[in-house]
Formats: C-alpha cells, structure tokens, sequence
C-alpha cells in the first residue's frame, strides 16, 4: 500500500480458498469420463481442470479423443454438478473473518466456475457474505485473463494497490501480477505472493496487524 491508502476490496478465488473442491471435482470429471468411455483421470490431467473453467477442463480430458470431444462438451453442458456438491468443504473460519472485516472492507469473488457458483454460495449459507460475484459466464475470458479482476475492481472504484486477492495457484499469481493486486497466498507457501497465510485465522491476524482492519 502507498501511503495515504488504504485496503478497501478483499477478493477471493474460490476453488482452493473457500473451498477445498478436489474431491467433488475429481468425482465430477471422472463421472463423465466413464460416461464417455474414456480412463479415469491422471494426476497431471486433474491438476489442470482444478483451474480451469468446464469447458476447458472437458476440451482438455479429451484432447486426445477427438472422436468424442464434441459429444462429451455437450454431455458436461447437461451433465449437473449439483449432486456433487455434499463433497465440497468449506474452509474453517470464514464466515468468522468476513463478519469481522465487513464492513470497512467489501468482498468478491472470482472464479473460473460457471453456472455452479450460485448453487453452491446457496448450499452453504454463503450469499449474503459477498458484494460482488464474478464467474466465467459475467467475464467469458477465464483467468489468468485479467477480465473479471478489471470487473470487480470497477464495480467497487478501487485501485490495485487498495485491493488484496486470496489465491492459491499460478493462475492467481499471473492474473494478480498482471494487474498489480497484492496477492495472499492461501496454503501455498511457494507461491509468489506478498503475504502467505495458512487458514483464515492467519489472514485475519494479517488484516488486523498489517492494515488495521
């Protein structure tokens, strides 16, 4: 922060940070590779989609199945992900951090998620604690694409460096960098970032003691 500024913004990833989603999108790709005939998922191919939007995730699992790529987008575009969401975790403690730094401080989301999102803010209790929501379906361009950031930071009329991102991966490392949003690595301690938290207990300390919040 420059002097004279302050932290006004605080924006979320959410697979990984609110969530621990690696179960239900493990069991949800490899749902429709059984369909579609093809092997589970690799280690290699589930670390991909795990950032990707669906669409990608599906072009991706079948890029060597040509024969089958345009049959298995259509089957994922009708294919529900809401049975899989009893298998979502949300992280300990955000409702706690949330009540306690908004206000001063707004809060967003940005995510690669599409039209599961909305159910999934629902299921568990989660809408009324978040200002904004932007998904792939409000910013087509998924990340590390700068699209939904540039959104969320108008939307609000803050500047980067009065904004801070909770990311976990290398997508929200070159989207933040692209913008110059400081950004807190959730979980990930070799990440890039300007701070490093391992739980939301840490980020409130982070709050509190680095920016007064």
């Amino acid at each position: 922060m420059e002097i004279g500024q302050s932290l006004k913004l605080l924006i979320f990833d959410c697979d990984g940070v609110l969530f621990d989603s690696r179960e239900a999108n493990r069991a949800y790709y490899n749902a429709i590779c059984k369909a579609l005939g093809r092997p589970p998922l690799t280690d290699e191919e589930f670390h991909y989609i795990h950032m990707q939007t669906a669409e990608n995730s599906v072009r991706f699992l079948f890029r060597n199945y040509p024969d089958l790529l345009e049959k298995a987008l259509q089957f994922q575009k009708n294919f529900s992900y809401e049975p899989f969401l009893p298998l979502m975790r949300p992280e300990a403690g955000l409702k706690e951090l949330i009540s306690q730094v908004r206000p001063p401080l707004k809060t967003a989301i940005s995510t690669n998620r599409t039209t599961t999102m909305g159910k999934l803010l629902e299921t568990f209790g989660l809408d009324p604690f978040f200002d904004l929501v932007v998904t792939a379906l409000i910013a087509p361009q998924p990340k590390p694409h700068p699209e939904a950031l540039k959104i969320i930071l108008e939307h609000f009329g803050v500047s980067p460096q009065e904004s801070l991102y909770v990311g976990d991966s290398e997508v929200d490392y070159k989207l933040t960098r692209s913008l110059g949003v400081p950004l807190v690595a959730f979980k990930n301690p070799s990440l890039p970032a300007a701070y490093h938290v391992k739980n939301f207990e840490e980020l409130r300390k982070l709050l509190k003691t680095r920016f007064n919040v």
